[in-house]
Formats: C-alpha cells, structure tokens, sequence
C-alpha cells in the first residue's frame, strides 16, 4: 500500500476519484450529445429518443446489482472492484466512439431501422457505464473508514467528477459535440485504467466501525426510505437531461441545430459547475454542522424551485442559465450526500450488492421517464410541462427525505453530549 494511501492525503483522494470520474465523463457525454445527435443527425423524436434512452436503465436493472453482488465476493487482478472498472471503462470508450458513426455500422451491418443499432449502442455503453460506475463508488467505501473521511471521499469523487463534467460541457459548446466526443474517448480510457495501479484494495472489508461496534448490520427501514426519497429526485433530473431539447426548441427559438446544441451545451455547463464547486467546498462543511440529511432536502427544494422559476421566467437562454446555477445546488447534493448517507446504513461487507441496489433508485426512475413519459412530452403542447414535471418530482423528494434518519447528526449530539459530562 502506498504511504498516500495510508495517510489518506489529498492525492489519494484524487486518484481514488478518478474511475467515477471517467465514468461521470462518458454519462455527461451522454447527456450533453445523445439527445442532440439523435434529434439533429438522425432525426428521431422526442418519443423515439425517449426509446434510445430507456435502453441505459434497463442495463443498470441487470448489470448493477448483479457487478455489486459479483464484486463483494470475487477476488481476481489484485482486486474485487478493479476487474470491473478496467473491464467497464474499456468498452465505455469503444461505444462512446461508436456514438456518431451510428449510420455507419447500420449500413456496415445492413440494419435498415437505425433506431435498433442506436438502442444498440446505447444500450452497450451504459451496461459499461454500469458495471464500472457501482465499483468506482463502492471502492471509496472499502479503502475508507466511516465518518468524515468517507464523506470526504464521495465529496472529492464529486467535485473532481464535477469538474470534469464542467470540461465536457465546456468543450461541446466551445468545440462542438463531435470533438466532445472522441476526447471523451481517450480520458475516459486513461482514467479508468491509470488508476487502477495507484489504489491497493482490501482483501479483507472492514466489519466496525472504529473499533467499538459489532458487525455492520443494514438498516432496512431507513435504506428503503432513502431509496423513495433518491428515486423522486431522478425523475426530476432526468426529466430535463431528457427532454430539455424539446424546451429549448419551443421557447427559446434557437436558429439552427448547432446553437440549440450550444444552449443545451451551456446549460449543462452551468448546472455541474456549481455541482462541482459545492460538495467540498460548501456542502462537507455545512454538514458537519445540520447533517447530511438536512443539507440533501434544502438542497433538492432549491433546485425544484429553481425548475419552478425556468417555467415562470424562462423567457431567454441568459434567465435560463442564471436559474440552472440556481439549480447546481441541487445537483451538487444529488450526485455527493446519498451515497455517503446510504453506506452508513448497509452492511460493508455487502457494500457492491447494496450500492447496485442502490442505483434501482436511478435507474428505475430513468426507465419510467424514457418509456412513459416520452409519448406525453412529444404531444404536450407546452414543453414548460418538462420542467414543471421535474420541479413537483423534486419537490416530493425533498419532502421524502424528511423520513430519512440522519446518523450523522445522531453522532455529533453525541460528541456534545459527552464534552458537557
């Protein structure tokens, strides 16, 4: 183990970070280009796109629980998550390349229906997604201990992954999708595997917490609240990921395919900006005063009112920007809190299965919004019904998590309590 590793420095927490990172770069690659190269190249609609995105969360339905289950038990290439992220970040990087040559691997194949090689393609690319996204986070919880240093861990994989999502955005905008694209494909390839030589894996996982506690034991009551509460909040979020084209063409009247792709480009910069600034450097210390839980909820409510202010102000792609920084903050606690707040609550020997399980709270969201809400949206007359679904599906999250128990609080009243005796 390397002495970064063991002092648990800055450096490490940055390496540790990388693999998410990657996979955050394919999933913003994803956000920033699906939507926009199936609607501008290929000509599908809103409906028909919502088809090519249900193909993500039927793989995370299969392929998480069952990599997070494989992956607690499995030991192989110096590691129990390792296998997975090289295996997983290796095939994101081919299928990101296979993203805007669509047309030609249906021709190359024959496949006259282009909507079949596009579920294809997707499909592939977020089962690789998904086999590596579950390990990158779960490896943050085997070589942590619990408290501060594992919040520190998933709130430096956030502002890091952020960051990069902030570079992705940028570089669309800046430089256009296609280039987006194929950089996407070296830096997702470089930081799933680099890394990878730098993190040295448990062999045994930790089964106490500080030396004083029996084996870890999952808190169902309190994983099913926080899994309803999670699921609200990705119904929101990938309601607008979705859709928003459909928005922008329709309010802000753009003139041409490539500035609609620069306003969705900029708005999407915008929003994993402020979510990479905020975890470290203003959601950690705030929830070490309130709680994890208590700056979840305010931040989710800032962003359905943020949502709320685009369907009553939303008149120009500027008041739109300002109103998706608004909403950065909530982003920012969606992709960071949760997973700290939920491992805390599972059994750490069982942290891949629980993670995998986990991510049914994305997923299944994800799948009701691509097969259901799809039809809906396309025939709407008004596609301010986009972000007045997403801002009532935030809203009853903030209110879920209300249920949720915070075991962080629970830990500083008890620090208080014991410097007063």
């Amino acid at each position: 183990m390397l002495e970064m590793q063991k002092k648990l420095s800055n450096t490490f927490y940055s390496i540790l970070s990388l693999p998410s990172t990657a996979m955050g770069f394919a999933l913003s690659i994803q956000i920033a280009a699906l939507s926009w190269l199936m609607r501008t190249k290929y000509n599908l609609d809103l409906h028909e796109i919502g088809f090519v995105w249900a193909a993500g969360p039927l793989a995370g339905i299969i392929g998480q629980p069952i990599v997070g289950l494989i992956s607690d038990k499995v030991w192989f290439w110096k590691g129990r998550r390792r296998p997975f992220i090289l295996i997983g970040g290796t095939i994101a990087a081919l299928m990101l390349f296979a993203l805007p040559n669509i047309d030609r691997i249906s021709g190359f194949f024959g496949v006259g229906n282009i909507i079949v090689v596009a579920v294809f393609v997707a499909l592939t690319l977020d089962l690789a997604i998904n086999v590596s996204f579950n390990p990158t986070r779960a490896i943050i919880a085997d070589v942590t201990p619990e408290g501060v240093p594992r919040t520190k861990g998933y709130t430096w994989m956030q502002t890091i992954s952020g960051s990069f999502g902030v570079l992705a955005y940028a570089l669309g905008a800046i430089f256009g999708n296609y280039f987006l694209i194929y950089f996407g494909v070296f830096l997702v390839l470089a930081f799933s595997l680099i890394p990878m030589f730098f993190i040295d894996e448990p062999r045994e996982l930790r089964t106490t917490v500080a030396g004083t506690e029996p084996e870890s034991k999952t808190d169902w009551n309190q994983y099913l609240k926080l899994l309803f509460a999670h699921s609200f909040s990705w119904i929101g979020v990938q309601t607008m990921f979705v859709y928003m084209i459909g928005y922008v063409e329709q309010k802000l009247n753009p003139s041409s395919p490539d500035e609609t792709g620069q306003i969705l480009s900029i708005s999407f910069l915008i929003l994993n900006a402020v979510g990479a600034l905020l975890p470290a450097l203003v959601l950690e210390p705030i929830t070490e005063k309130i709680g994890r839980v208590r700056t979840h909820l305010s931040c989710v409510a800032v962003m359905s009112l943020a949502y709320f202010g685009i369907v009553l102000l939303g008149t120009s792609s500027i008041i739109v920007w300002i109103l998706m920084a608004v909403a950065g903050v909530g982003w920012a606690a969606i992709v960071s809190l949760p997973f700290a707040i939920m491992s805390e609550k599972v059994n750490k020997n069982r942290m891949g299965l629980f993670m995998g399980i986990f991510n049914l709270s994305v997923v299944l969201p994800q799948l009701f919004v691509s097969l259901v809400l799809g039809s809906f949206v396309q025939n709407a007359g008004d596609k301010n019904i986009i972000f007045i679904i997403s801002a009532v599906s935030l809203a009853i999250s903030a209110f879920l998590w209300f249920m949720v128990h915070d075991s962080q609080v629970k830990t500083v009243g008890e620090k208080v309590f014991a410097k007063g005796h």
